[in-house]
């Protein structure tokens, strides 16, 4: 049989054999990383496959050997490029590794029930959690399953449960000690109405430092979410209310690039001369000269590392204790904060 003679048949192993002269069990080895087989059987195999078209299903074969190599990755807010390219990282290290990832998209406050039942059906290898899903239910279904459960930024739920973060307080510390070096006074905060673990951890760490640093907070402006559009509102809500500051921390980049194009449209205010902004993540975006925006990097390639890292560990033993690694944050300083205050007043 040659692959034009098939009409709707898939070759098997036995096809492939047959046509290479060779035994089943050869055929096997050759797609067995690390098995002993002759290289001109290889060779033979290896043509014979490619006149028939065979693939190995290596789904069916994870089945049968009671491990998919399937990792789930249940994500949301993928508008978010931050989010995005975490989870491109995420898919690079996995495959590199020779995992085949598996994308749930979900939406905050959606019944994850359905997404447990399709990684249980799926007989996942492992699973990791980047959204707003609430872990505590997926993990309490991983644990029952045996399934491994890596959660990033998000809140620690225990057991052999790994979890991945960035340094959330070093972020709100760093983006305070940069408006008080800078010589800020009094500061707001752009945020959101909806609950979010990380940016609730990073506003609480820069509120803490200002407090200790003796800069006056003012405010808390916010948005539904932490989104574009939650910054466009946010930005409504500080321009009606008012206040007279000389700096904002946007919790987030993508919050921080609503509030901005708000700010410049709505009102007469410049950026950095009446307002330094500084905000967290560090997407693409951040750096466009469009709004050249200070603010603290988290590093998704790191984040991703780091996750797999710790996949490997709950494989190696799944009822072993994980550490909670926490990843380095990073000022990353640009124009909307630009030159200290005292030495723009110098030049008037």
């Amino acid at each position: 049989m040659n692959k034009d003679d098939r009409t709707n048949r898939v070759p098997t192993s036995d096809d492939v054999a047959e046509l290479a002269g060779v035994s089943r069990s050869a055929v096997s080895r050759t797609y067995t990383a690390g098995a002993s087989v002759a290289p001109a059987t290889r060779e033979k195999v290896l043509a014979a496959a490619k006149t028939l078209g065979y693939r190995v299903n290596f789904l069916a074969r994870g089945l049968s050997q009671q491990r998919t190599n399937l990792v789930a990755m249940v994500v949301s807010d993928m508008e978010n490029s931050m989010r995005a390219r975490l989870v491109e990282c995420m898919a690079r290290e996995l495959v590199a590794q020779g995992f085949r990832p598996m994308l749930l998209p979900t939406q905050p406050g959606e019944d994850v029930g359905h997404l447990i039942d399709m990684m249980l059906h799926y007989n996942v290898t492992g699973t990791i959690v980047t959204s707003d899903t609430p872990p505590a239910e997926i993990a309490q279904e991983c644990a029952a399953y045996g399934v491994p459960l890596v959660l990033i930024n998000k809140a620690e739920v225990g057991g052999s449960v790994a979890n991945v973060s960035m340094d959330t307080v070093a972020a709100g510390r760093l983006a305070a000690e940069e408006f008080f070096a800078i010589g800020c006074k009094r500061v707001a905060i752009a945020s959101q109405r909806r609950a979010s673990h990380t940016i609730s951890q990073r506003k609480a760490a820069f509120i803490t430092t200002c407090r200790g640093r003796g800069l006056e907070l003012v405010g808390d402006f916010q948005g539904a979410v932490q989104n574009y559009e939650g910054g466009v509102e946010a930005a409504q809500n500080f321009l009606m209310s008012g206040i007279d500051v000389d700096a904002v921390f946007c919790v987030n980049d993508l919050l921080a690039l609503g509030f901005l194009d708000e700010v410049r449209l709505r009102s007469s205010l410049t950026i950095p001369g009446n307002l330094r902004v500084i905000a967290c993540d560090d997407i693409a975006e951040a750096s466009w000269s469009s709004y050249d925006l200070t603010t603290v990097r988290q590093d998704p390639q790191a984040l991703a590392k780091a996750a797999l890292t710790a996949l490997l560990s709950c494989l190696d033993d799944p009822t072993k204790a994980q550490p909670h690694a926490i990843i380095a944050s990073e000022l990353i300083r640009r124009g909307s904060t630009a030159a200290p205050l005292h030495l723009q007043e110098n030049r008037l």
